[in-house]
């Protein structure tokens, strides 16, 4: 009989189906059974079946998911939380103490940077944002034995900057900083943080992981034991991680990325290049075009240049509403990643806990969350509504 191939010998795509998703032995269902429970009974006292206790501690389900996220990664472990946010929390304390430094990118997720300036800052960090296109502004921003993270968010939100990853590593490492890729933008699919000498990779699975806009969840994956069992342990002790259904879709939404991702990317490229030169627009962002800052870069680091894009208004705040208010297909709402396209706002939606900071968005910016409906009928829905302007 031929061997049978491990799956870290398979493609992702092929992962992305099998890794965690076998068949339930006992009715010989092809997809593995959610298991909503809370406890698990038993045998005998201290005597788990399959090491299972407690549902906070752990779940079939959850696990499944787990082990496909570090197959994806190409982490060692990973650990699935409740959203985005409590996956960033938990892998920042399991880091930090009071007097550590972070040095993260000027143009991060508006939540991420809340999140560190309003909570972590306030018990003893201190935070410094720098443009991470910058190699020289980065190194003058890491403090030898001070810096504890380097965090990285590539492509950026929602200005599409790149970060090279692999220079950054080498900077963070330097300093002693454990570095930290924010993936959500361009998902395992698309690159590899962890190959690239990241640490750490973050996700909101909510995004392209789930892919359906009907989930909420998170994701961290490391290539560090130490590390891992400091998160495993927060993760256990402080309590926020997916319910099983959460993880059940995110699996489900999963075994779909890599042909999502190519359509997404397909969908965005085709609207960013009928973008150029348009009168309504100052400027246009997106890293599939040979012009955007860092192209040559993400073209090195990543196989596609994924579905999200970003643009400016020549006639400022007043011209960016209408636009925002005037397509069809795509929906006026918050989020990204799903097979729908979205529209937003960021300076009074996903980023307005930055106004007023050196991270605030433009009020002329619009972000295009490409989804992969039709990909003329999306053009024609953004160009309908820039001609309402």
């Amino acid at each position: 009989m031929p061997e049978t191939s491990s799956p870290a010998s398979d493609s992702f795509a092929t992962r992305a189906i099998h890794v965690g998703q076998e068949f339930d032995p006992s009715t010989g269902s092809v997809i593995p059974p959610v298991y909503l429970t809370s406890t698990f009974v038993q045998d005998g006292i201290g005597n788990f079946r399959g090491g299972y206790e407690y549902a906070r501690g752990g779940n079939p389900t959850r696990d499944s998911l787990q082990e496909l996220l570090a197959s994806l990664e190409g982490g060692s472990h990973a650990f699935s939380f409740a959203s985005g946010l409590a996956a960033e929390d938990t892998l920042l304390r399991a880091v930090l103490k009071p007097g550590d430094h972070i040095v993260m990118g000027n143009d991060v997720y508006g939540g991420t940077h809340r999140l560190v300036d309003r909570v972590f800052v306030p018990w003893g960090i201190t935070l410094d944002t720098v443009d991470m296109s910058d190699l020289d502004k980065v190194l003058a921003a890491v403090h030898h034995k001070e810096t504890a993270i380097l965090w990285i968010e590539t492509p950026s939100n929602p200005l599409m900057k790149i970060s090279d990853i692999e220079k950054l590593a080498e900077i963070g490492h330097a300093a002693g900083a454990l570095v930290v890729v924010d993936n959500t933008f361009a998902s395992p699919y698309l690159q590899q943080p962890i190959a690239l000498g990241a640490d750490a990779v973050v996700h909101s699975t909510t995004k392209y992981l789930g892919g359906h806009s009907d989930i909420l969840g998170g994701a961290v994956i490391v290539n560090d034991d130490q590390l891992a069992a400091k998160v495993g342990f927060l993760q256990f002790g402080v309590g926020a991680v997916s319910g099983p259904m959460d993880a059940w879709l995110t699996v489900r939404g999963i075994k779909t990325l890599a042909v999502r991702m190519d359509r997404h990317s397909e969908n965005a490229q085709l609207i960013a290049e009928k973008l150029i030169g348009h009168p309504a627009l100052s400027a246009l962002y997106y890293p599939g075009l040979p012009d955007h800052p860092g192209h040559d870069i993400a073209a090195r680091q990543m196989s596609a240049f994924g579905g999200m894009l970003s643009v400016a208004l020549k006639g400022g705040s007043q011209a960016a509403r209408k636009f925002a208010e005037s397509t069809r297909l795509f929906q006026l709402a918050e989020s990204l990643g799903g097979v729908e396209s979205l529209i937003g706002y960021p300076s009074e939606m996903t980023h307005a806990s930055v106004r007023g900071t050196a991270l605030e968005v433009p009020d002329n910016i619009i972000r295009l969350s490409v989804g992969i409906e039709d990909g003329n009928d999306l053009l024609e829905d953004v160009l309908h509504a820039l001609a309402q302007i």
